[in-house]
């Protein structure tokens, strides 16, 4: 089973992806661990990522392409993994279908966590406290909500004309936002 989990920044996409890893035994792919992980190993990839992400800006479609494909072309991933924070466009959202029939894999549900700015807000100041993230503050929340918000919404269509779309209240308890989750996950499966 492949998952896309939808939300802005802060939306806990990352916790609910984590949730459904160890319930279902699928793996998360996070865009932006994989970014992270450019930019902590020092790759020039990486060099130019953190500048991106610094100035609020998301990351080309055809970076983020390059570090999906590595991961979706391992067999161990095939059908098991939990898109989290991709696609964010239209082109990616195609990209992510070519991609899949290439490696003869498909898409089975889209998670859409719907969360309000101030939630957002609330809970980068959170995570920044904990998680020391550098990426994290008001400002670049604001921002990345605000182009979450504006090239997401073809994508939602897109998945909504497939009939894949489910959206959750992201306002609810982890464990409420769980259960649902769960929920949809169990119809799917039959």
């Amino acid at each position: 089973m492949n998952i896309v989990i939808f939300g802005p920044p802060g939306a806990g996409k990352g916790t609910q992806s984590k949730f459904i890893e160890n319930k279902y035994n699928l793996h998360q792919l996070s865009t932006g661990d994989l970014l992270r992980n450019e930019i902590k190993n020092r790759t020039k990839l990486g060099a130019e990522i953190s500048s991106i992400i610094n100035s609020g800006e998301l990351v080309s479609d055809e970076i983020v392409g390059k570090l999906i494909e590595k991961f979706i072309s391992n067999d161990n991933y095939k059908q098991k993994i939990i898109f989290d924070g991709y696609p964010r466009t239209i082109n990616q959202a195609k990209n992510l279908d070519d991609l899949l029939k290439k490696y003869d894999q498909n898409i089975d549900i889209v998670l859409k966590l719907s969360v309000s700015l101030e939630t957002v807000k609330k809970r980068i100041l959170e995570r920044k406290t904990q998680e020391k993230r550098d990426d994290d503050s008001e400002e670049i929340a604001i921002k990345r909500f605000k182009n979450y918000e504006k090239s997401s919404k073809p994508v939602l269509d897109y998945y909504r004309q497939s009939n894949l779309l489910k959206v959750i209240n992201g306002e609810a308890s982890i464990s409420e936002i769980n259960i649902e989750i769960s929920g949809l996950i169990e119809a799917i499966k039959g």
